[in-house]
């Protein structure tokens, strides 16, 4: 394990949920004094990015590792994503924390996709395989992330089919399928062979329904409740729906008489310690009060994800230094700059009133200096 000393009490095991399967996809730290620039050498805080799952594993949620929201695509290389997740699996071996870890094609030069074909879907398949090999040698879930590559160069949904069949016959255990929409990464639009979600979904299903035992659940990323829904009571028989839905997660988890979605949310990430109580109180038998908590929180997400959806990352990464989780307000490729300083002061706001702050006080020092250095007055 690596240097944890500064973390509080850290335990041996991690607290489990019954009623709900929680992940939160974890942002990465960069160290403060690199380049953290555009184009620049991704080197991260190792102590700092590993004490964030700690705390998040003490919660009792389970860490999402590598994904979107550890800018996957967005600066963060595939090299570090591979030692990031190497990293975070003996992290989370030491206490039996829940661990799922995203395996991607972002290896791939572009260029190499060409107009798409048979050669390009074996580069696919080819970089799928290796970080699948990563993820499954740490001993992870894998995540099985939308593709950017495939988007390009698949010419209809059989396509899909094939490269999703094809892996998930080769997989050791079940894997998590990744839908991301076109909100949180432009490049993904017309995902699974359509713009049309109704075909899409459809693409899903069958996809699904002929490998029931290799799909652990499908995390669901369109901001769309109704085709949450629409897609969670057609699933088969022990597949899970992680919604992704950083926007309504509070109704969604809470569920129906159909069932409910567990969750897969950037937004956890921030939120942890109210997510924490509210799935204690669904399995203490208390719904209502699960969801009255989590739905406490939602004004404070639809901030985070507010469009351009894809710069979310940034508010995570804020919260993160206003609660002391991380040295400075910095992250990997410059992104600390992707939003603006009404956004930031508001979110401060929302944060205060939602209840995620660990340290009020730290918050608002933190926060009185950054406006200070932008040359803003309280």
């Amino acid at each position: 394990m690596s240097n944890l000393g500064q973390l509080d009490a850290a335990p041996r095991t991690a607290p489990v949920f019954n009623s709900r399967r929680a992940y939160a996809a974890a942002h990465v730290v960069p160290q403060a004094e690199a380049e953290n620039t555009p184009g620049g050498a991704v080197k991260l805080d190792w102590d700092a990015t590993l004490r964030i799952r700690h705390r998040l594993w003490q919660l009792g949620l389970g860490v999402a590792e590598a994904m979107d929201t550890a800018q996957r695509g967005m600066g963060l290389d595939w090299p570090s994503s591979a030692e990031l997740i190497r990293r975070s699996a003996q992290e989370a071996q030491a206490v039996n924390g829940l661990l799922a870890c995203g395996a991607g094609t972002d290896q791939l030069d572009p260029a190499s996709i060409g107009d798409g074909g048979a050669k390009a879907l074996k580069r696919i398949l080819a970089a799928y395989r290796q970080q699948i090999d990563v993820v499954q040698n740490a001993g992870g879930t894998v995540i099985l992330m939308a593709s950017r590559a495939l988007a390009k160069a698949a010419r209809h949904a059989d396509d899909y089919f094939t490269v999703y069949s094809t892996l998930l016959d080769e997989l050791d255990r079940p894997a998590i399928l990744h839908w991301l929409g076109d909100m949180f990464d432009p490049a993904l639009r017309g995902y699974w062979g359509s713009t049309d979600l109704q075909s899409a979904e459809q693409t899903v299903l069958q996809i699904i329904s002929a490998h029931p035992e290799k799909v652990d659940g499908i995390k669901m990323s369109l901001l769309d409740p109704g085709r949450e829904i629409s897609l969670r009571r057609r699933l088969p028989l022990g597949v899970r729906m992680y919604t992704g839905d950083d926007y309504n997660y509070s109704s969604l988890i809470h569920g129906d008489e159909y069932g409910h979605s567990d969750a897969l949310l950037g937004a956890f990430a921030a939120i942890a310690p109210v997510a924490s109580e509210a799935l204690a109180a669904y399995d203490r038998g208390e719904p209502e009060q699960g969801r009255a908590l989590l739905a406490t929180t939602e004004e404070l997400s639809r901030h985070i994800f507010a469009e351009p959806t894809y710069y979310y990352k940034t508010g995570i990464a804020f919260l993160s230094w206003l609660n002391g989780d991380q040295p400075g307000f910095q992250m990997v490729a410059g992104l600390h700059a992707a939003r603006s300083v009404p956004h930031l002061r508001e979110l401060h706001r929302l944060a205060s009133l939602a209840g995620v702050l660990k340290d009020p006080g730290l918050a608002r020092s933190r926060m009185d200096d950054w406006l200070r250095v932008c040359g803003v007055q309280r």
